[in-house]
Order: C-alpha cells, then structure tokens, then sequence
C-alpha cells in the first residue's frame, strides 16, 4: 500500500479547518478499521469516497457531501487519488520472477515454458538468464533475444550465463561412454547433424536478432536482483543448475534470498515406453548435465522448492492437436509457437504453468533430492530419500509433483500461448 508524507506534501495548502477535516474523522477509521486498511493511507481521499466506493481492494461505506467541499480541496484529492492508482500497488501484486533456462530455440519447450511466464498478467519478469543445456549458450542467447523482439518484449534483459558446466564436459562423458554405455540425450554435445562448437551460432530460421543482450553475467545478475527485493523473487529453473551454482558460490545467502525455486529437473520412477528413461530411470538432463552444480543448488537454504520430474512430464504431449489449437490464435505469440512447435513432453511448459497456477497439480510428495556425482556408473543420476529417511548431507524437502488435472493444464496452456502478450511494443 502507498506511505508517504502526503500531509506534509498538501498541508501548505489547507486552511486549519480543512487540516483537521482531513485529519481527524471518526467515521474514516471505524470504516478502515473493519476493512483492515489503513486509514492514514486513505484520509487524503476520503472527502471523495461516497458509500460503496473502492480504493485498492479497501470497501468504504460512508456518507459524504461534498456541497461544502471548496474547488481547491477537491483538486487537491483529485490529485492524492491519482497518487494512490499510480503507486506501485499494481507492480506488488506481480509476482517476481527471473527465468533461468537454456533456452534453445525457435520454438520447443523452452521458449514455450518462458512464453507462458512472460504472458501471464501476474508476472514480473525481471530478467532471462541463460546457460548451455539443449544448445550452446550463445545460440539460445541470439534465439531468446529474436523471440523476445517477435513477442514485443525487448524490455526483459537476457543475461548470458555458464557455457561450460563446473565440472563435467563433453569430453569426459565420451570417456564415461566407454566404460559404462551410451548416454542418449546430451543436450548441445550431440544436438545438430552435425553438432557444433560452443561459439558458433548456425542460421536461425525466425531471422537474427538485432537486440543485444545484457554485458552483466547471470550469476552476479541473480544475486544482484534478490539483494534488491530479498524474499520476494521466484527463481523458476528451466535447465541445467549452472548458474545457480555460480550464484550461489558467489554469496552464500543467495538461496535464502530468494521466495522459492521452482525446478523441472530429476527422474524418479517414470512410467514410458521412451528410450532415454526405460534404460536409465534416475537421468534427468537437467541435473546429470553439471552434476556438481545440481548437488550444491539442492543443498542450499531455498525457503521453498517445487519440482517438476520426469515422472509426471511424460504425462503431457505438444502433439498435433494441440499445435492446431494454437494456430487459430492470431497474437504474434501464436504464431510463433504454431509455427515452430515440436513434437515432444511438455517439460518445462509443465513447471510453469503449474508454478502459475498450482490446482493443476492434484497430488505431491515431500522427498530428499540430490544428485550422485560419483564418476562412476551413477553419475549424475537423481537421488531421493523420504522424509523420514533424511540423509546425514541434505538440502530442504522438496515438493514432488505426481500428478496433474491435464484437461485443465492444456487448456491453460493454450490460453497462454494464444494470448496478447503484456506490455507487448514494437521495435
């Protein structure tokens, strides 16, 4: 709610009856009291209010005339209300938010899971931060940056993170692959045909940008934001922990900082007839691509975690449906996504929405979640304990989605794909 030395600001121009009618009046606080608001707040405007009127939620019921009230009060109220509509109420009630996500692109559950936060009217994007995961840093860089121009939110900074995890590299894990078999899906170490460098940046089918992106780095950008608004950030997690991790080793109440991670990450028992997790049920990407990353973000002070598995991601589908759905939709985000859709799980999309609205989900499970970074055979893989089998080195519980209410996540969906962007300008 709106503080300041409002009196002081108008009191100049009051005469002493018209100061203690504006400061003294019984009927203001016996009304604001009953409706929990405050009345100091609210004793500028009140010779304005007649009985039903509503100021930022706060119901006054009172009568007043205003046959006695001069010319001057009134513009003087006039003035105090557009003070109170144009206070940073509004941007309170947001929810803060920093993205970070490898975001490769065009299209593809990253850039969708991203579209729906930036979307939805409650969110205040403060910043996508982005690291190598399904492609190299620097492409899904230039991806997110076009994405953002064709959406008309050129606004939210992009803020390049870690090209390379802490520890793991692409050249250990073809050594791994020697000795204890082959790993499928390795993000931007095997994606393309052929697969590229880290600094290469092939053409883009949706145009280059011509937006740059942010000089700051992720890590510091993210400790930046949670020092300037402590415990008001949700930090939603769309990709390899790496940036996280750097955060955190950079100021170790980063995690605390912060109001909640909201993780798509891990693989527990996932119930699919898909390759990648029928042969090896506890690889995640998410986690298993910078394993020492994961363990220390999951062992951080975090007031809150949701995650979002493989377990319930592989009860969604983007198929041909749905992709149809959204192609009626007219909004650039429309068809942008229509345009680029691909076949797959809706990972990321997932933890989003649900994270938007959290009746999606209809049952959860407190668990332990770490990450073995053994270099052996389970390397990487998902690690979790039950309550009361709470390992010696642990993080907080983690809230486990299992299952969801997909009608009404698919529907929300793609109402969300569809939608006017907010705040949306052109270039």
């Amino acid at each position: 709610m709106w503080r300041g030395n409002w009196f002081e600001s108008i009191s100049p121009s009051l005469d002493s009856a018209e100061k203690s009618d504006w400061t003294a009046n019984s009927e203001l606080n016996q009304a604001t009291d009953q409706a929990g608001c405050s009345a100091t707040a609210l004793a500028p405007v009140y010779p304005l209010i007649t009985r039903g009127a509503s100021i930022s939620g706060c119901i006054i019921r009172a009568e007043v005339s205003l046959n006695m009230i001069s010319q001057n009060r009134i513009a003087i109220a006039l003035l105090v209300v557009a003070m109170v509509f144009a206070s940073p109420l509004s941007a309170q009630q947001k929810r803060r938010l920093i993205i970070d996500q490898d975001a490769s692109g065009p299209g593809g559950t990253d850039l969708q899971a991203v579209l729906a936060l930036v979307n939805s009217p409650e969110t205040d994007v403060l910043g996508i931060t982005v690291m190598t995961g399904d492609q190299w840093r620097d492409e899904e860089v230039a991806h997110t940056l076009r994405f953002l121009e064709i959406i008309g939110r050129t606004d939210i900074p992009v803020i390049p993170g870690a090209v390379f995890p802490l520890v793991n590299s692409k050249e250990e894990i073809a050594q791994w692959e020697k000795q204890f078999g082959k790993v499928i899906y390795q993000g931007a170490w095997n994606r393309g045909k052929p697969a590229h460098g880290p600094w290469e940046i092939p053409p883009m089918p949706e145009g280059a940008p011509s937006t740059k992106a942010a000089n700051e780095d992720a890590a510091h950008f993210l400790v930046r934001m949670v020092r300037k608004y402590p415990h008001e950030i949700t930090i939603y997690e769309g990709g390899p922990l790496t940036n996280l991790a750097l955060a955190q080793t950079i100021d170790p109440e980063f995690a605390s900082l912060a109001k909640e991670l909201i993780l798509m990450g891990g693989s527990i028992h996932p119930v699919t007839d898909n390759a990648e997790f029928t042969l090896t049920p506890h690889r995640e990407f998410n986690l298993w691509m910078d394993p020492e990353a994961s363990r220390r973000v999951l062992r951080s002070a975090w007031a809150r975690i949701v995650v979002t598995t493989v377990d319930i991601s592989v009860k969604t589908r983007m198929d041909k449906a749905l992709t149809a759905e959204i192609a009626k939709g007219t909004t650039p985000s429309a068809k942008y996504v229509a345009k680029y859709a691909q076949d797959s799980f809706l990972w990321d999309e997932l933890a989003a929405v649900a994270w938007l609205d959290p009746t999606i989900i209809t049952r959860t499970t407190k668990l332990y979640m770490d990450v073995s970074i053994d270099h052996g055979p389970t390397y990487g893989d998902t690690l979790v304990w039950a309550p009361g089998e709470k390992p010696a080195l642990s993080g907080p519980l983690v809230e486990v989605q299992e299952d969801l209410n997909k009608g009404k996540f698919y529907k929300e969906f793609v109402q969300l794909m569809m939608r006017a962007t907010p705040d949306a300008h052109q270039l």
